[in-house]
């Protein structure tokens, strides 16, 4: 079984960096394991793709070094528990209620005596049944990295516990969910944004485990990790492209090249007939 990258970093209380992909061509998970990110944020909730796609995308991953930390809906236990067969390293469970739902996110993701996960070895994560049972199952135990997000004020009170349950390694503050549910949809400069990270923040050192957030910026993430976040996710390959398409067309509009760009805040402003959202904050927060 591949040793995780993340779970390495994070043993040594360093930073791990993470980046999402949305896009389902091997070759962007390709290209970002071997650009050396530490993991992928691979989306199950929010996207509609199969298990059987997810399992084509973290073999491309495997070409580099990246972790796949896989999303799976809130409550699709029997999803997660496939995702961790095809090869993710990592599980981030979203919505979790309290630290009896993260429990039950261990007992599926963990093999006994930590957990109640079956038990294959066929698969990708062993790989194929070339491992020693018993010491594929301990190595999956410790290996394996389950990050619990804290998506509601509810959630949020209940930091400390959810971060004690034995088998959680990092509690990560959703920042966009939690303004959305909370009444301010994307403020990030709220100031019960700040009060919600700096629980998150006490609850991970009260229990010597670890949290994290998304943060648009590097200096979003250097504010973060001097409040001692070692698990940072950043970017998105929407985000990217968006970018990368902008900068060629300013260069070009220069040459005088015209764009009928029906993203572009004054087209969006006609097409609505309301302000034009701000798109690149929006997609910055990564959920």
């Amino acid at each position: 079984m591949r040793l995780s990258v993340v779970k390495a970093k994070l043993r040594r209380n360093e930073a791990a960096l993470v980046t999402c992909l949305h896009l389902t061509d091997p070759s962007v998970y390709e290209l970002a394991s071997r650009m050396g990110f530490d993991g992928i944020w691979m989306d199950l909730e929010h996207h509609g793709y199969s298990v059987e796609t997810a399992a084509s995308l973290m073999r491309a991953a495997r070409t580099g070094h990246a972790d796949c930390m896989a999303r799976p809906g809130k409550g699709e236990f029997m999803r997660m528990s496939r995702l961790l067969e095809m090869g993710a390293h990592g599980i981030m469970y979203p919505r979790c209620s309290g630290p009896e739902e993260a429990a039950e996110v261990v007992r599926w993701a963990k093999f006994a005596p930590m957990g109640e996960r079956g038990f294959d070895g066929a698969n990708p994560d062993m790989p194929y049944c070339t491992m020693d049972f018993v010491e594929y199952i301990e190595t999956a135990n410790r290996e394996t990295w389950l990050v619990i997000q804290l998506e509601d004020q509810n959630a949020v009170d209940q930091a400390e516990a959810i971060a004690a349950v034995p088998g959680v390694d990092v509690v990560l503050l959703g920042q966009a969910d939690f303004s959305v549910l909370s009444g301010f949809p994307c403020d990030f400069a709220h100031p019960k944004i700040q009060k919600a990270l700096e629980k998150t923040a006490a609850a991970a050192r009260n229990t010597g485990k670890h949290w994290g957030t998304p943060c648009a910026t590097a200096e979003r993430a250097r504010q973060m990790m001097d409040m001692g976040a070692r698990f940072i996710c950043s970017g998105t390959d929407i985000r990217y492209i968006k970018n990368g398409l902008e900068a060629v067309q300013k260069n070009f509009a220069a040459l005088g090249f015209q764009f009928n760009n029906e993203f572009a805040p004054s087209a969006i402003r006609e097409q609505y007939a309301s302000p034009a959202p701000d798109v690149d904050s929006a997609l910055a927060c990564v959920r």
